[in-house]
């Protein structure tokens, strides 16, 4: 992609983004906020976790977010027999009696990993590496992964027979953790309408895989002004407790707050989220825009909070 300027690009990604959400909402009815983030995370160059209950879309939202990117897309079903070899792959005698190695479903541009949270920890950190540093190691060799590569992820969030919590670390790589709820009345009278007639709609491939990469570079290169820098980074250290930036609510109500990830996606995000609203540079309103699918995850509540009933969203508002 040749761009004359900067400018000119971030006009041509505002027009590719509203033509991405055109064609995802041929499918998805409602959920635009959702959509919107999980557009964010991608042109970010970030994972999205997707919370919430049963039948809300989530996996058919990432299909159609696949196909509408053009992009090579496997399905991972998380259970609790998974094993990390049945996600990276494993090596095997050939006629030659060399060991050779079966590239797993991770090798693709897009993974859902879908109900995440229902295998092991064992399994679960084989996506570390994976989402960290887009390459996986096995039998102490390194493979590169495909590029763009996104994990989605999805979690159930009733339901805890057989289920697992996700470790710290693992959580942490997500850089939304999206919610969803349910549809309003006039918007699931159209799912059903939609949904249970021959009614069939064709998605168009909106944006090439080089595309994408260039697009997430042009997000790395838009400049920001210091005081919104500034405001990023003292939101999330305002999340750790018993340290000089923590609120006294914060001290009260939380054991853990956020790392340095979560300035770094604040960042991110609101860069982000400024070129699509049609801004060159993002302001303070970009930041908050983006901070509870950043946060969200990566605070802790204490006994107290949960004792009083205050949710994380309210502790994040408090913050804002």
């Amino acid at each position: 992609m040749n761009f004359n300027s900067d400018v000119e690009a971030v006009d041509f990604f505002r027009a590719k983004h509203t033509q991405l959400r055109n064609e995802i909402g041929k499918v998805i009815i409602g959920q635009d906020s959702v959509v919107h983030e999980v557009l964010i995370s991608i042109f970010s160059n970030g994972h999205c976790l997707l919370v919430g209950v049963p039948g809300l879309a989530k996996t058919l939202l990432v299909n159609t977010i696949a196909q509408t990117l053009g992009l090579n897309y496997n399905r991972i079903q998380f259970t609790p027999d998974l094993m990390p070899s049945d996600i990276i792959g494993t090596e095997i005698l050939d006629e030659n009696r060399q060991f050779k190695f079966i590239k797993g479903p991770l090798f693709s541009n897009i993974i859902l990993a879908d109900e995440i949270n229902r295998t092991p920890p064992k399994t679960q950190s084989a996506l570390l590496e994976a989402m960290q540093e887009r390459s996986v190691t096995a039998a102490g060799k390194r493979y590169e992964l495909a590029k763009p590569f996104f994990v989605l992820a999805t979690q159930n969030p009733i339901e805890q027979e057989g289920t697992y919590a996700l470790p710290e670390a693992q959580l942490d790589r997500f850089m939304f953790n999206v919610w969803l709820d349910y549809p309003s009345y006039k918007e699931e009278l159209l799912v059903v309408k939609n949904t249970t007639s021959d009614h069939t709609v064709k998605v168009e491939k909106v944006l090439a895989a080089e595309e994408i990469i260039a697009l997430q570079e042009l997000v790395r290169r838009v400049p920001i002004a210091d005081n919104v820098l500034e405001y990023a980074v003292q939101l999330a250290t305002k999340t750790r407790p018993n340290t000089p930036n923590a609120t006294a609510e914060v001290n009260r109500l939380l054991t853990w707050g956020a790392g340095p990830r979560a300035s770094q996606y604040l960042v991110l995000g609101a860069k982000c989220h400024a070129v699509v609203s049609g801004k060159y540079s993002p302001d303070i309103e970009d930041v908050r825009a983006v901070a509870a699918p950043v946060l969200r995850h990566r605070i802790v509540r204490n006994y107290k909070a949960e004792s009083e009933g205050v949710s994380v969203e309210a502790i994040i508002k408090g913050l804002l």
